[in-house]
Order: C-alpha cells, then sequence, then structure tokens
C-alpha cells in the first residue's frame, strides 16, 4: 500500500519541469502573438467590434427562437386533451416576452 501512495504522489522535480514547459509555451504562443498583431489598437477595435455583433446576433438568434417556439406552440393548441397544456406554456411564454 505504500507503493501505491508513493506512485500516486508527483515529484517536486516533475512539478518544476512542467511549469518551466508551461512557461516556455506560453512565451512562444505570446511571441507569435505579438508578430501577428504590432498594433494593439488595431486588436482593440477588432475585438470590441467582434463583441458587439457576438451581442447583437445572440440578441437577434434568442428572439427568432422564442418567436418560433411560440409559434409552433401554438399549432398544438388545437389539438384535443394536450392543447390546454401547450396553451397554457404559450401564454406563460407571452407574458415573458412582453417584461
Amino acid at each position: 500500500m505504500a507503493k501505491e501512495a508513493k506512485q500516486t504522489k508527483k515529484s517536486p522535480v516533475k512539478a518544476f519541469v512542467r511549469g518551466e514547459q508551461m512557461g516556455a509555451r506560453r512565451t512562444i504562443i505570446e511571441e507569435m502573438f505579438n508578430d501577428l498583431y504590432k498594433d494593439r489598437r488595431n486588436i482593440y477595435l477588432m475585438n470590441f467590434i467582434r463583441g458587439l455583433f457576438f451581442g447583437i446576433g445572440s440578441a437577434l438568434g434568442g428572439t427568432i427562437i422564442i418567436g418560433l417556439i411560440i409559434w409552433l406552440l401554438s399549432i398544438f393548441v388545437g389539438l384535443p386533451g394536450i392543447g390546454p397544456i401547450f396553451e397554457g406554456a404559450q401564454e406563460s411564454l407571452q407574458t415573458t416576452e412582453k417584461k
């Protein structure tokens, strides 16, 4: 049992070497990034515009999906037996959408 406990422990030397390797990888990635993008202003502008489009796209996509769900629920409201269940769900979504 003592052997098993020893094998599962990580040695400090291996942890140190792994940390050094991760640091070297991070440095290489940073150098590659700086080589590709020398103008910080351009990077910030590009990321800002990307964020705007992501936000607008998310809001528009969510609105379309909620509209489709309400439309599909309105189709099933006329079915006997399960119609009242779908009608309650549709009303709930419509009141939530108006808020």
